[in-house]
């Protein structure tokens, strides 16, 4: 079993700031590439920012500049500092882990269930 759990999500004014955060848990031996995604209503669900296990990073074209993706591996977290918020950021953010457990020897990947983010105009 594999548990991964967003916060941080939340109700911000255009220009501000928010910082989500992700916890992986469970059976977990190691850690690939970790990210976050969005997605809002009738659009499919979108790449907003991933993190390898180098820590070689990459961003939307529409967050690069604004947000910034970071992990602790031995803490099993990832982590996406969202600065210059704007409405059109207003979405359910994913979190993404790839992950070997203790009982499959092959990466495979774990979603979180979300967490809110609006941004007010």
């Amino acid at each position: 079993q594999v548990y991964v759990v967003e916060s941080g999500g939340g109700l911000v004014q255009t220009g501000g700031s928010l910082r989500l955060s992700c916890a992986a848990s469970g059976s977990i031996s190691s850690i690939s590439v970790m990210g976050w995604y969005r997605q809002t209503p009738g659009n499919q669900r979108e790449v907003v920012a991933s993190i390898s296990g180098g820590d070689n990073t990459n961003y939307a074209d529409s967050v690069k500049g604004r947000f910034t993706i970071s992990r602790d591996t031995e803490k099993k977290m990832v982590y996406l500092l969202m600065n210059s918020l704007s409405p059109e950021d207003t979405a359910v953010y994913y979190c993404n882990v790839v992950v070997k457990t203790s009982y499959y020897s092959r990466y495979v990947p774990f979603w979180g269930q979300g967490t809110q983010v609006t941004v007010s105009s």
